[in-house]
């Protein structure tokens, strides 16, 4: 049993074996795990907070780092007897985890009555729910593979918007030559992933980008891996090096996007939220299109809560009542707006999102089929080698793509 779920387990057993737990009131009061800590992040749970208290409730907010914080987090306290009323969670495919070992709160009634069914895509519905019964309530659908450009320095330039990965290269050339970074990132290594991600699936297709996500181990040692691998590194030359943005952000890398500092950011539609944040907007300060030859239905993340169970006095109420408030639809707008990201509910009007929103959305509606392998589909653990892997070959011009190739491809056989 992988050590997360075995404290998840041993949490539901110690919880409602010896738990001592104070009262809270007011009755619907919450207390609320997450990781936006970014400008727009922050804004965006904001909506929420605000709602939630304007509706004569109380919310006691609890940040954490990242992801991996939130889930320590989260266990200790689900442990300890005294689990978070709400915590964010990503909706991936191993979201099932937390209702198949019984540690939370089961919303099937809730997405009956308020008809969640009619409202929310098939796909999200599949996300939300475990042995078709809903446990999640979503909150946004973000798309990762974006490429933001500064309309600043593609106006001086005289640059067209880039639409193949050809055109992106002789884009960076322009732009370095001119003086300012080409391809601005941050230092963290799931950035580098990510930028991957996109060059994969234009190098493999669908066909070979799934059959890697599902450790396919005919897959990474291909020729058209290899050839994933040189682009990257093509593009890594284009970015400053690590001792450069040592200590930056993605947002920050995205600021620089948005004063005309630099070109090109390869980022989630997250970079979006934080340029609204800023005062900057789409087609005057900046550019928005989708990474040539990708699909949206491979690279979708659904941000949502889940509802830990808990014996509080009034937390089952609170629970509902929260996840009601996410899916209302001026909070969904609100929150896409301040996120950069698309509400999940399928009534809202496209007239209401900016023109990225809209190509956004636009693309999720065109391409019929949403079962696409998304790249946390594997193991934590192997997506965590996977990650540091890339990124060390990514900032190290001595490693080879062969090299690389050879060393992601034992982490997918021994994962």
């Amino acid at each position: 049993m992988k050590p997360l779920l075995r404290g998840l387990w041993l949490a539901t057993v110690v919880s409602t074996a010896n738990a001592q737990e104070p009262v809270v009131a007011p009755e619907l009061a919450v207390d609320v795990v997450h990781y936006w800590l970014s400008q727009s992040e922050s804004a965006a749970v904001g909506v929420y907070r605000d709602a939630w208290i304007a509706a004569g409730n109380r919310w006691t907010d609890l940040p954490v780092q990242n992801e991996a914080a939130l889930k320590k987090v989260v266990s200790k306290r689900i442990a300890n007897g005294y689990p978070p009323t709400v915590t964010q969670w990503n909706l991936d495919a191993r979201a099932t985890e937390l209702p198949d070992f019984g540690v939370v709160q089961d919303i099937e009634a809730l997405a009956l009555r308020d008809g969640w069914r009619d409202l929310l895509p098939a796909f999200v519905i599949d996300l939300v729910s475990y042995r078709d019964r809903v446990y999640f309530a979503p909150s946004n659908i973000h798309l990762e593979n974006w490429l933001w450009t500064s309309q600043k320095i593609f106006d001086e330039l005289g640059l067209a918007p880039p639409e193949t990965w050809e055109e992106i290269l002789a884009a960076a050339e322009r732009i370095e030559a001119a003086g300012y970074p080409a391809i601005v990132i941050g230092s963290a290594p799931w950035e580098v992933a990510l930028i991957f991600h996109n060059i994969m699936y234009f190098a493999l297709g669908a066909e070979g980008y799934a059959a890697v996500f599902r450790g396919d181990m005919e897959a990474v040692p291909g020729s058209q891996m290899l050839e994933a691998l040189d682009l990257l590194r093509r593009v890594s030359r284009f970015v400053e090096p690590l001792s450069a943005r040592a200590g930056r952000t993605w947002a920050d890398a995205t600021r620089m996007i948005g004063r005309g500092e630099a070109g090109m950011q390869l980022m989630g539609d997250w970079a979006k939220g934080e340029l609204a944040s800023l005062g900057y907007t789409a087609d005057r300060d900046f550019g928005c299109a989708f990474t040539p030859g990708t699909s949206v239905s491979h690279f979708m993340a659904i941000d949502g809560f889940a509802f830990p169970l808990t014996t509080r006095d009034g937390a089952v109420h609170a629970q509902h009542n929260f996840a009601s408030m996410v899916l209302e639809p001026e909070n969904q707008l609100a929150f896409s707006r301040r996120k950069g990201s698309l509400p999940v509910r399928t009534d809202i009007d496209p007239a209401e999102l900016d023109r990225c929103g809209q190509l956004g959305l636009q693309r999720i509606r065109d391409e019929s089929h949403h079962g696409g392998v998304q790249s946390r589909a594997l193991p934590s653990h192997v997506m965590a080698a996977w990650i540091d892997t890339l990124a060390e070959f990514f900032n190290d011009d001595a490693i080879s793509s062969r090299v690389a190739q050879q060393r992601l491809t034992e982490i997918v056989t021994q994962g």
